[in-house]
């Protein structure tokens, strides 16, 4: 296992980073915030590839693996892009990986790896473990109102439906850079796809919570960065607020919180992508880095002082997704109530 980022992961982080620093900057993504989803920016990140690292070659993919995913996730957190990667591009996409054997999965496939068409996994946002059924209404599916193909999983089966076919009813998310949608299939025509799908969604919420891990990092890294150059530029009695050691060791703690939660991260994504101890790898990935990336949004919302409590300032877009990603797939504590018995914890009971 080597935790270290490889040439082609920074090449690929550089790439992705000059894309969204022209067409995603936090400033941006404020300004477009009550638009919904950026299907230009997602054209062009299906474009050059970053939408299908983790799909081989033979099934239309750029043939990499989950540490490449990650990287690309791990940037979008840092800007809070509005795009539907985590519901396409991870938890649908990797549902029709494992369903592959499937013609309709593999030609779907080829469609979402070269950005002709958008899919969401018709599961909430906050499914861990247990595998929702479909029937009827779902509610708070990611990405979900701006799929064109929906991947719903019913009885033990995985069907797909038309998204036009189907009522998507948009609600109000506490993050808006990922909305979220209530879906109800009743009467849709569907196309059941062969193979174990429960498994294969089951799989797939595993490596979502795996690279949700990597966009966590993401969005505190920019925590991090944006506050430590607001104490250096903001003066008080004379100096930079960032000289008093109070706020130095707040900073200090959250950078070496931050280095702990990018390798768990890193592992996590390492083991999606050479299968080693997967469960175990994801789940103190998922646990920590929702802990540190909330910790690392209040603490850049504190110490901007005042303008951090504006809604001109992107600080409370940040800290809006990493509340709702504290949520999604599984809280800190159900993964650390998975994790225990993996690893032999006793599970204490409190009275």
């Amino acid at each position: 296992m080597n935790l270290l980022y490889t040439d082609i992961e920074d090449d690929l982080r550089a790439t992705v980073a000059d894309l969204l620093r022209d067409r995603a900057a936090p400033a941006t993504v404020l300004a477009r915030i009550e638009s919904g989803a950026d299907t230009a920016l997602w054209g062009e990140l299906a474009r050059m590839g970053a939408t299908s690292l983790h799909v081989s070659e033979a099934l239309g993919g750029q043939g990499a693996g989950y540490r490449e995913t990650a990287v690309v996730a791990e940037e979008l957190g840092r800007s809070v892009a509005p795009v539907p990667f985590l519901g396409s591009a991870v938890l649908a996409t990797a549902v029709l990986t494992h369903l592959a054997d499937d013609p309709a999965a593999r030609a779907l496939l080829g469609r979402l790896a070269r950005g002709e068409t958008t899919a969401a996994l018709v599961v909430p946002l906050s499914s861990w473990e247990q595998v929702p059924d479909g029937r009827g209404l779902v509610r708070s599916v990611a990405d979900a109102a701006a799929a064109d193909v929906l991947v719903v999983p019913v009885a033990g089966v995985v069907h797909l439906v038309d998204a036009r076919d189907a009522v998507v009813t948009p609600v109000t998310s506490l993050d808006q850079t990922r909305p979220i949608a209530d879906v109800d299939i009743t009467g849709a025509p569907t196309t059941p796809l062969a193979g174990p799908g429960d498994d294969a969604v089951r799989a797939a919420l595993v490596a979502g919570a795996g690279i949700l891990a990597s966009e966590q990092v993401g969005l505190a890294q920019w925590c991090l960065d944006t506050t430590v150059a607001y104490l250096k530029e903001r003066h008080q009695f004379g100096r930079p607020v960032g000289s008093f050691q109070a706020l130095k060791h707040r900073v200090a703690d959250l950078w070496q919180s931050l280095v702990v939660a990018r390798a768990a991260a890193r592992h996590a994504a390492d083991a999606l992508t050479t299968g080693v101890d997967v469960d175990i790898a994801v789940s103190v990935a998922k646990s920590l880095c929702s802990t540190v990336a909330v910790r690392a949004a209040e603490e850049c919302v504190q110490l901007h002082g005042g303008i951090g409590m504006t809604w001109e300032h992107p600080a409370h877009l940040y800290l809006k997704r990493a509340k709702a990603d504290e949520i999604a797939l599984g809280t800190p504590g159900r993964h650390r109530a998975t994790l225990a018995p993996l690893v032999d914890l006793p599970l204490q009971s409190t009275p």
